[in-house]
Parts: structure tokens; sequence; C-alpha cells
């Protein structure tokens, strides 16, 4: 018998978060099995709340517009469900999923989404429901256990690449000038950070630090000293993850556990001013790293459209409680192939970069680059309407 299927979105979003969501519902469509396309509203808490959207009744265009929408088109969530089956929560769950004939589950995320699909799977094997719950992986973080990169990731690099470029272009046209610390996102891992060393010399950062090195402020300050007596300025990378004594007190923590970095560079700013009186300049990339259509990598959106696709691909056959991995086939040329892995080895897990990819203070290996060089390779053809880019806009018809 056909059953519908709902898409989660879950967790920071990406640039090309939308375009696994379109390789899903394209593929859907093939699938007799299918019979309805259901979107979430802001992630697990739509089936909560019987949020649920009608994505079968959308625009042609529209849709295609997602694969150049950056953002989680249906609205996001870090809600954490309980560990106890038996909370009223799941009950509700059920309720909505039985209510709208669901028998497909997809939820689109990093390592904490996993740890919601991962119960979601769980808990219809325990209650001996015949619902398949697959996993497609998102984060720009790339601290996803078991797959070579995250969805996502690439683009972010691109966008913290170009951008610090364009920083210091800026920075480096005074005969004396500024000591500029630019944080990047990363969370607890330094992937996004460790990406500014595909910049050649003369317009990198001099130094780069990331939440897997143990952070000495002492030598941090030599460096930044030496660095600005020598050349007028010096110019420090930072991932927004990096540990020093400072004030946390006021530092938000949301429902897994983590707290909502950022600040760091602004903080090291201000040690450095107090310290030597340099003019300084703190910038924090912010939400454009994760959020940036124009940057946003070929093979990011192909590769999150091909992930969608065999999510859905895998789940029609009657696979459940596994995430559709990344490997790497070949560097040069740049291969892949995709793998199905079991979810409890993917859930709450943090992939770190390695140590053996940090050279010094200021370079990754190349290794390092490498790894990263074909990631990022690439453009979108974006469709743009009175200079402005066009994305996604969803009726949202809400099924009753």
């Amino acid at each position: 018998m056909a059953k519908a299927m709902v898409y989660i979105q879950s967790g920071g979003p990406t640039s090309v978060i939308n375009s696994s969501l379109y390789g899903a519902i394209m593929e859907a469509k093939k699938h007799p099995e299918i019979n309805a396309i259901y979107g979430s509203l802001n992630g697990i808490e739509g089936l909560l709340t019987d949020n649920i959207i009608d994505l079968g009744k959308e625009d042609p265009e529209q849709i295609e517009l997602l694969k150049q929408t950056p953002g989680s088109i249906l609205g996001t969530s870090r809600h954490k469900l309980p560990k106890d089956f038996h909370d009223p929560e799941y009950a509700t769950i059920l309720e909505t999923c039985k209510k709208h004939n669901i028998g497909y589950v997809f939820v689109n995320g990093g390592n904490d989404s996993m740890d919601t699909c991962m119960k979601l799977s769980l808990l219809c094997k325990e209650k001996g429901l015949d619902i398949k719950v697959m996993g497609v992986p998102k984060t720009v973080d790339n601290d996803l256990a078991e797959t070579d990169h995250s969805l996502g990731f690439p683009s972010a690099a691109k966008y913290v690449i170009n951008t610090v470029k364009e920083i210091i272009i800026d920075a480096v046209c005074y005969k004396k000038g500024k000591v500029y610390i630019i944080e990047v996102m990363g969370r607890n891992a330094g992937w996004l950070t460790a990406a500014v060393d595909m910049l050649p010399e003369g317009i990198r950062p001099d130094l780069i630090y990331l939440p897997e090195q143990k952070f000495d402020m002492e030598d941090f300050l030599k460096r930044v000293h030496d660095l600005y007596e020598e050349k007028g300025n010096a110019i420090v990378a930072v991932s927004e993850g990096i540990e020093f004594e400072r004030d946390m007190s006021k530092v938000k923590y949301d429902s897994f556990g983590h707290a909502q970095l950022g600040g760091a560079g602004a903080d090291l700013a201000n040690i450095v001013e107090e310290k030597f009186g340099y003019k300084i300049r703190a910038i924090e990339l912010s939400l454009p790293q994760r959020a940036f259509s124009f940057l946003t990598s070929k093979v990011d959106s192909k590769e999150a459209q091909k992930c969608g696709e065999l999510a859905v691909k895998k789940a029609v056959k009657g696979m459940t409680g596994k995430m559709i991995a990344i490997k790497r086939v070949s560097t040069a040329p740049y291969k892949v192939s995709y793998k199905a892995v079991n979810i409890k080895k993917i859930a709450n897990v943090e992939q770190k970069v390695p140590a053996a990819w940090v050279k010094d203070q200021g370079h990754m290996t190349q290794e390092f680059r490498d790894y990263l060089f074909p990631l990022i390779q690439g453009e979108l053809k974006v469709q743009m309407e009175n200079g402005i880019i066009k994305s996604t806009v969803l009726k949202r018809v809400l099924v009753k």
C-alpha cells in the first residue's frame, strides 16, 4: 500500500540543504510507493504540532529554485527528543504519522539531527511500525562521522576562503594597519577555519587557530606582536570553538547541551588592544558563511541532491535507520561513491581535523589541501530578478 513521506530539516541551515530536499522530491515522484510528499515545518516540531505542508501542491518553478535557495526552506529546530520512548512526545509523533499515513521519514541534518533520526527509527522498530526512517547528512561544521565530508561544508568553505581573501586585500593596503582577527564558524571542529589555508601567500592569514589545538595565549600574543612590528599588520583566523580564559557566564546552551559559540575573536581583539595598544578590527563572518548562494560549490550542490535521491531510493526498498554517507574513491580525479551507514555510528559523534593535517600555526599540510580542493570546485548559474537572487517561495498548504 502506498504511503506518504515527510521531510524534516534540522539544525543549522546551509547553502545546499534545500538541494537535498529537491533531490528527495524529484526521486519520490518516480515511486508509486509514495503517494504524497510532505514537509514538516520547523524540524521535528512539525510532527509534534501536526504542522505539515503538502509539497506536492507547490509550483514546479519554486521547487526548481530550491537548488539556489540557502537556509532551511521548511524551517528548522534544535529540539531534542527525550530518551524515554514512553514520553508523550513520541505518542504525539506517531499519532501525526498515523493521521497522515506517513510511511517514510527523512531527517536532513548534522550529528544532533542524526540523534533524532536514530530515536525515530528505534521507536518505529520497537513499536513494530512500517515506517522507514533515513538520514541525509548536513553541516557546515564538517564534523559528521562516517562520511568523507558533510553537505554544506564545501560551500561554506568556499565562502570563507573568498571572503577572507577580500578582507586581506583591503587590510594590506595600509603602510601601518591593524591587527585583524577573523572569527569563523565550526563549533568544536576547525574544518572551516582551516579552509583559509587554500589561499596563496600574500593574501592569506598569518596565523590559524583551530579548536583541535591547545590555545597558548602567551605564544599567541608574542606572534601577533612580532608580526605587527615587522610588517605593520597581523591577520589571524580563529575558530569560534577555541578555548581560552574569558567570561563565559552569559553563554546560552541549546537543548543538546551545546554552547552557542561566538565572540572569541572579539575577546581576543580586546586582549591584544589592552596589551599592546594596537588598532584592532575583529570580524565575525557569522551567518553568511552558511547561507550565501553566490558562492555555492557545484560539487556540493550535486552531492546534496544525490544524497536526497538515494535516501528515498533506499527507504522505498525497505531500508531504515541509516544515513547516506559519502565515500571518496579518488581525489585526482575526484570521484565518490555513496553508502548507507548505521545511524548509531553517527549520532552525537564529532569528526575533528586530524592532528597530522596541521603543519604549523599558520599552515595546513598538502594532504588537507588535496582533501578540500575538489570540494570547492564549480559554480551555480544563479537566476536573478531585478538585481536580486531568486529564492523559493512556498505556498505552504497545510495537510489537514
